[in-house]
């Protein structure tokens, strides 16, 4: 796991990192200008309890990454008619719309900030910030190995499952064939019992022609009895 000094002097383990902005809330409440969305630099001083001149002499060593990170400079028309946006966001009170010299102004957003917990070496909020985040990073690891080994468990009883099944396969296709031997088996009951039922319905005819004939003389010898008595 990454330690605070790796930390404080890796651009790559910082950008790592630079998503993460709900750390700075989760150690103090971030205070931002009424957009919700920016802050001046005696903001963020305020926020790490630095001196003014320790964020704006931090932001001039690392321009670049605090620049890649949201870092504005505000000049002319564009400084203007955002101190009239922050103004009407106030609901239209006067106010100190620029500390720092009235020609520019220099804006941070979160992502800033957390760039600048990540670089600055003297505040104890900065230090918190960074332990947060490699805490959480530690917590997100170990979450990862947990679930590594799960996987792992999973695919061992996945491959006694797999070695099982290809030991169950010869006696399934043994019993799929003892049920088609019963099959053909039941077809020829069937039709032994089909031919069984004809022959006796066969039997049956035989007897009613059989006792068709055998009333005919009997009829017969009724008539002449009666003929003679």
């Amino acid at each position: 796991m990454p330690t605070e000094v790796a930390l404080l002097e890796s651009h790559a383990l910082r950008a790592e990192q630079m998503g993460r902005v709900e750390a700075l809330d989760k150690v103090k409440t971030l205070v931002t200008l009424p957009d919700g969305i920016h802050l001046r630099t005696e903001d963020v001083a305020r926020y790490f309890e630095v001196p003014t001149e320790v964020v704006r002499k931090l932001t001039q060593r690392h321009r670049t990454e605090v620049g890649e990170n949201g870092l504005r400079l505000l000049r002319g028309a564009e400084l203007h008619t955002f101190q009239r946006d922050m103004k009407s966001l106030r609901g239209g009170e006067e106010g100190e719309s620029c500390p720092q010299a009235p020609t520019q102004l220099t804006l941070y957003t979160r992502r800033t900030v957390l760039a600048v917990a990540m670089l600055l070496r003297d505040s104890d909020i900065a230090r918190s910030v960074r332990t947060h985040l490699l805490d959480a990073e530690g917590d997100l690891r170990t979450s990862y190995v947990s679930l590594d080994q799960r996987v792992t468990r999973i695919e061992g009883c996945l491959a006694g499952v797999g070695s099982a099944l290809q030991e169950l396969g010869p006696v399934l296709v043994r019993m799929s064939q003892r049920l088609d031997s019963l099959d053909r088996k039941l077809d020829r009951t069937h039709q032994a019992v089909g031919g069984v039922g004809l022959r006796l319905a066969d039997v049956a005819q035989d007897v009613a022609r059989l006792d068709a004939r055998m009333a005919g003389p009997a009829d017969l010898l009724g008539d002449a009895g009666r003929r003679n008595a």
